[in-house]
């Protein structure tokens, strides 16, 4: 089941959409890039169709449409605090299959990685709903046909562009909008089904003979600690905790969740000036170890989705793609 729309009507149906929902999607963000006089892609709220980049992956991921950068938990004073308020509006994104997949890893962390799930992170999630972007060619440094994540069931539609504006595959109308302004056409998700490189991923990656493997030492020296490639990683959820002191009033303030990293200085600082992972090679070592092995052995898929974005944003070229298909080439000839 889909439906097909012109121009204006799809721009109808968000108009509609945005009084009840927040409309994100992947947008050009003009002298946003890392060069001089360059343009980025990079999520954002969209007025229109026309405002969508279906022919290129965005820098960043739609990870911060719905977990922010910086998120205020409550506000403070010396005799009480007062939680933030819910949001008023639903969530709706636009994204691409392993970006799908990085959210059901988020999730694994975020709710079910203990005997609680993450109360802010929770009452953001509910109200989110995917609009699935169809993926018919692989872009730049994915492997996410390696990965597994090249496809997914969790989407309300998915959308695609070609002379026309296409939902397929609805699965749930959105406040029964979809109908209302498309009209019904026979059309199926695409996904891709290759990539422009393969990866041989690990399947039982040992301890042992992780820790003295020369890879780490060798990304280490090249490794600035500059943490692009976790900012930009649609599947790290690593944050720090700030309380925020105001300057008219040094008795209120606020607690704020703020992004961090594993590949970040500073994260695993401890009182007494201790510290763990100091060299740039620990900190490769324990990302990747983390992605391929503990969270696989804790939920049953790696947590590393193939979007290769980290590849794209290090500025010393250091890639985890190749990282994991070395380790994978080496687990095989250990076997053979």
């Amino acid at each position: 089941m889909g439906y097909r729309y012109t121009a204006a009507g799809f721009n109808q149906l968000l108009e509609s959409l945005k009084e009840k929902h927040r409309v994100y999607a992947p947008v050009l963000l003009k002298g946003k890039g890392k060069f001089s006089d360059t343009d980025l892609v990079g999520y954002g709220e969209i007025l229109q169709i026309e405002d969508v980049v279906f022919k290129q992956k965005s820098y960043f991921s739609p990870k911060e449409t719905f977990y922010p950068i910086t998120q205020t938990l409550f506000y403070f004073n010396e005799h009480e605090f007062r939680e933030t308020a819910a949001a008023e509006k639903g969530i709706v994104v636009f994204l691409r299959a392993c970006d799908i997949q990085a959210v059901e890893r988020l999730d694994k962390i975020m709710l079910e990685n203990g005997p609680f799930p993450d109360y802010y992170y929770e009452r953001l999630r509910k109200n989110l709903k995917f609009i699935l972007m169809d993926c018919p060619e692989s872009f730049e440094h994915c492997f996410c046909v390696s990965m597994g994540t090249n496809t997914t069931e969790n989407y309300s539609a998915s959308l695609r562009y070609e002379n026309g504006f296409y939902l397929s595959s609805v699965r749930e109308d959105i406040e029964g909008l979809f109908a209302l302004y498309g009209e019904p056409a026979d059309v199926s998700p695409q996904f891709v089904e290759s990539n422009h490189q393969e990866v041989q991923v690990p399947q039982n990656l040992k301890l042992e003979s992780a820790d003295l493997n020369p890879i780490w030492e060798e990304y280490g020296a090249r490794c600035i600690a500059c943490g692009r490639c976790t900012v930009v990683c649609p599947s790290c959820s690593c944050y720090t905790m700030q309380d925020i002191f105001y300057e008219d009033n040094p008795r209120c303030g606020e607690r704020r969740r703020v992004w961090a990293s594993c590949h970040i200085d500073g994260f695993t600082d401890m009182a007494g000036g201790h510290s763990f992972r100091r060299s740039n090679g620990e900190r490769m070592r324990f990302k990747v170890m983390h992605k391929l092995k503990d969270f696989k052995q804790r939920f049953g898929v790696p947590m590393c989705v193939g979007c290769g974005r980290c590849d794209n944003a290090c500025p010393e070229y250091i890639s985890l793609a190749h990282c994991i298909d070395r380790l994978g080439k080496e687990e095989a000839e250990n076997r053979g």
